[in-house]
């Protein structure tokens, strides 16, 4: 049983190299499929013996059968002149071990050991996904375009050595994919499903653009200026709520740069999407009237009732910049607080 197993071995160590599955992993599941491939087939019993040591270079498999003076079970029992030959001096009642040749069970080892395998190599290749997924789960990914579904309208994307599918949902309206091109994705989440992991992407996701800042912006990332909320429209606009913590840094300032320079970086990345960095406070009534801008705000009058809405009273010309179009300015705003806003003009008619 041990001559032919070198080779057994040698290509057990080629698969650790190649696909990374530690062979003593694979070892043990091929043992123990032929465990349950000699029970199975050759009616051996639950305590057959199936020993695969990669360190030792050891392949052992024996059944075990107990000595009778009437042999009701061949598989599982034996006559004391013939477990003679394996153990000497074995009498009744003893159990003695069998060893099995290779071709006895070579066949189901080499079957099983394929299956066990490509199994392995399945199992290991889905968990490196998941731990690779994982760990770029609301994360930004760059992605290659590989096709367009022309119906549907869904992208099929590559992402490392696995494909992505971009739902069109999920995309921004008007934008191109063309094939080849690079793209960059928010990592939504990540799945493990039947075929193994799948990965959630977008490019709506509001986290797509607190992530562009955050590398756009080194403030963000070594945590001196915090993003509070995000809301997004994606394809239109963004608001973005940015706070400090340290007095001597603007949050305004540093996520919109010198000459502009941080910002413009993330509207071209997005498509000329719009994007208002507005400070947060923890004042509702100056975060409410900042989340507003463009527009000024002349006061914020908070619901007594702790209901959290507002009624905000801005000047007449700026009614419709503070609602904005089709009432995108006050609807992001409202998402970016959490507050209900109601907004009124200064001269209390709403353009009568």
């Amino acid at each position: 049983m041990e001559t032919s197993n070198t080779e057994f071995f040698e290509a057990l160590a080629l698969l650790e190299k190649e696909k990374g599955i530690p062979r003593s992993l694979l070892a043990e599941k091929i043992a123990t499929a032929i465990g349950n491939a000699i029970r199975r087939d050759m009616g051996a019993s639950e305590d057959s013996v199936v020993e695969i040591d990669p360190g030792t270079g050891r392949f052992y498999v024996a059944m075990r059968k107990t000595v009778v003076d009437d042999v009701l079970d061949p598989a599982q029992e034996i006559l004391p002149e013939e477990a003679a030959k394996y153990q000497s001096g074995a009498t009744l009642g003893d159990v003695v071990e069998i060893p099995l040749d290779t071709k006895q069970f070579g066949r189901i080892a080499a079957q099983t050991a394929k299956h066990v395998i490509r199994q392995g190599i399945r199992e290991v290749e889905r968990g490196q996904l998941f731990e690779e997924y994982s760990s770029r789960q609301h994360d930004i990914v760059t992605a290659t375009v590989i096709k367009t579904d022309p119906k549907k309208g869904n992208v099929t994307l590559e992402i490392g050595k696995s494909e992505a599918i971009l739902p069109k949902s999920e995309q921004v309206p008007g934008e191109e994919f063309p094939d080849n091109s690079r793209v960059k994705v928010y990592v939504v989440d990540v799945v493990n499903g039947e075929k193994g992991p799948r990965i959630m992407i977008s490019r709506t996701h509001p986290g797509l653009v607190k992530r562009l800042f955050e590398m756009e912006v080194p403030e963000i990332f070594d945590g001196t200026i915090e993003v509070k909320s995000i809301s997004r429209e994606a394809g239109s606009r963004t608001k973005i709520a940015v706070w400090s913590n340290d007095e001597n840094v603007d949050p305004v300032g540093a996520c919109i740069g010198p000459k502009g320079q941080r910002v413009s970086a993330i509207v071209d990345e997005l498509g000329g999407e719009k994007i208002d960095v507005v400070k947060y406070s923890a004042d509702p009534a100056e975060f409410i009237a900042a989340a507003l801008s463009p527009a000024d705000v002349l006061g914020v009058e908070l619901d007594p009732e702790g209901a959290k809405s507002c009624k905000v009273t801005v000047p007449d010309h700026q009614l419709s910049l503070a609602i904005g179009n089709k009432g995108q300015n006050a609807r992001l705003a409202a998402k970016l607080t959490g507050w209900k806003i109601d907004i009124k003009p200064e001269s209390g008619f709403y353009g009568e």
